[in-house]
């Protein structure tokens, strides 16, 4: 069973990393990967990853909420890694758009989302994008590239039936299901019934997002047998049959895992 989608290189988890990634291993986790967010998360990633070494896997991406004046200084030191003949990242990410809280620098996520679609074509990298109140903005710049080989997931996905579709329209892709299917009210679970399983995959986006019954609390990557537990709810099959299936996604998805 794979987190597609952890912080847990962040200073929450800094006085118990240890135990973090021993309770994953226990819950049956037997991957974990890490997106980026920014310059000064590059290190601890990386160091995190070194220390669990074909267990925790790091990828290179400026997150749309850090884009900011000097994003383009920032997008070439990435870039410069990513170059590297001998790079340990699985993919670009956590990349994408977000217009929830502040718009300030809405031209320039959109030129850094661009950018970094175009590294993944350049290092045949997948994409692992975060898109909030931008859906429409992030379809349009996707179409563009309409007939290159993408492939990614769509993280956190929480959206409509309709929504969905679309994003299935790209057929590389794959949706990110998390804490979010378990919450009561959420309407995850109906449009995920009409959705086939082996277009999802498991995450946490750990700290982020518990899943009830941890809602209020940290999340962890163990934490991520609450989603697949509401998965095999909605399709009625057995919660092996949900790691079986979202994992048989992953490797399809991030070529450099199965090297």
């Amino acid at each position: 069973m794979t987190d597609t989608h952890s912080h847990i290189y962040g200073p929450e988890f800094a006085e118990d990393i240890d135990a973090v990634v021993a309770r994953a291993k226990a819950a049956g986790v037997t991957r974990i990967l890490l997106p980026n967010i920014n310059r000064s998360s590059i290190r601890p990633m990386l160091d995190l990853c070194n220390a669990h070494p074909d267990y925790l896997y790091p990828m290179m991406g400026l997150h749309p909420e850090d884009v900011a004046a000097d994003y383009v200084a920032v997008l070439d030191e990435m870039e410069a890694l990513l170059r590297a003949s001998a790079h340990p990242y699985i993919a670009v990410g956590e990349v994408g758009l977000d217009f929830y809280w502040d718009t300030t620098f809405r031209e320039e996520q959109m030129r850094a989302f661009r950018r970094q679609v175009e590294w993944a074509l350049a290092y045949r990298l997948p994409l692992v994008i975060h898109c909030r109140s931008a859906h429409r903005e992030m379809v349009d710049i996707l179409n563009e590239y309409r007939d290159e080989p993408l492939a990614g997931i769509f993280h956190c996905f929480g959206g409509t039936l309709e929504e969905a579709e679309e994003l299935l329209a790209f057929p590389g892709f794959v949706l990110g299901i998390g804490g979010l299917v378990t919450f009561r009210k959420s309407t995850l679970p109906d449009v995920l019934s009409h959705l086939p399983l082996n277009r999802i995959v498991l995450e946490t986006d750990a700290p982020y997002l518990a899943p009830t019954p941890h809602r209020g609390h940290r999340n962890e990557s163990a934490y991520i047998v609450h989603a697949r537990d509401a998965l095999a709810y909605i399709y009625n099959v057995a919660p092996e049959e949900v790691e079986r299936c979202t994992d048989d996604a992953v490797l399809r998805i991030f070529h450099r895992l199965r090297a």
